[in-house]
């Protein structure tokens, strides 16, 4: 009896040893163990302070370390249109400790620039597509210009007008060639580091006209500080009802819509992917982050990593498409 006892409880400890064992395994296997109890994450907003990328990182900061229980801390890396803060996302070790909120840059970054310093597939995993939101065509002040009919006549009749967006390359840089080259005439462009400087310099009159997402632009335009001419969307939106489309006014099937994602390291474990994933979207549907989000114009969508790989995808198609037809190089101005 005492023998077949010892024999139960080596078998019980055996037993509880594999159980351990096997409760390792699974968390070696999903790759999330511990995350995110180790240490801070590192949200990179790959714009400087003052723009569209560095609101959604702080909206979201506060929410998420409410979700995860650890820490959020945003770092502003830009340049380059988000490239800079892009490629040190990349360079972090993938252990779930530090993502990217990047912009419409991301989407035509690849065919613009000579030789990127990542991997847009391999050194990239999409976590979530944050939403979509229509660029704003807005004039200073002391520009004279009132409307975008206004702008197109004296365009037509021969005056030069300049305009300033987040970057060469940028998706305000792109939807403004693009109706350029539909309209028949040119404007100049300037480019700036990020919102936050181009807004500068529009509600000072250094620039006269600016084009940036409605997120960026609208609490100047509620302040009246600066004049909506335009958006860039084929339907107008709430938060700028008397605003028209570019398609309304003249430019029938005009579309350029500004997007925000959130990526992570290539090699970031799946089963950590996900888990930020589903805490994102839980942290999209707060009222905090939900309500402003809609008060600043962007139409959340949200969904899994696919959503997010398919629509960048499609968007690195579709500009780069345009950006190699029309020639548009990184120096042009």
């Amino acid at each position: 009896m005492l023998y077949l006892a010892k024999m139960a409880k080596r078998a019980l400890f055996i037993s509880l040893a594999t159980l351990g064992l096997g409760s390792l395994a699974v968390a070696q296997t999903t790759g999330v163990g511990t995350w995110p109890s180790q240490k801070p994450i590192r949200l990179i907003a790959v714009f400087p302070p003052g723009g569209s990328v560095d609101q959604v990182a702080r909206v979201f900061a506060p929410a998420l370390q409410s979700e995860l229980k650890q820490n959020v801390i945003v770092e502003n890396i830009g340049g380059a249109s988000g490239v800079i803060g892009t490629s040190a996302m990349t360079r972090a070790d993938a252990d779930g400790y530090t993502f990217a909120v990047v912009f419409d840059t991301h989407g035509v970054n690849p065919s613009l620039k000579d030789k990127l310093p990542y991997d847009t597939i391999k050194d990239i995993a999409p976590v979530i597509l944050v939403g979509t939101s229509p660029m704003v065509l807005v004039a200073s002040k002391n520009s004279g210009i009132t409307s975008f009919k206004q702008l197109v006549e004296m365009s037509k009749a021969g005056k030069q007008f300049s305009y300033g967006s987040i970057g060469i390359g940028s998706l305000g840089h792109l939807a403004m060639a693009r109706l350029a080259k539909q309209a028949g005439f040119d404007w100049n462009h300037i480019p700036y580091r990020g919102g936050g400087p181009l807004m500068q310099d529009a509600l000072g009159g250094q620039v006269q006209l600016a084009i940036g997402s409605e997120f960026l632009v609208k609490p100047h335009i509620e302040s009246g500080s600066i004049i909506p001419l335009v958006i860039t969307t084929t339907k107008r939106v709430p938060g700028l009802p008397n605003v028209p489309t570019v398609s309304e006014s003249g430019f029938p099937g005009f579309s350029a819509p500004a997007w925000w994602a959130i990526l992570a390291p290539g090699k970031t474990p799946p089963a950590i992917v996900d888990a930020m994933n589903k805490a994102l979207n839980k942290a999209l549907k707060t009222p905090a982050v939900a309500e402003k989000f809609k008060s600043q114009g962007i139409e959340i969508v949200g969904g899994s990593p696919e959503t997010a790989r398919e629509f960048i995808g499609k968007q690195i198609g579709i500009w780069g498409k345009f950006v190699i037809e029309n020639n548009i190089k990184e120096t042009s101005q």
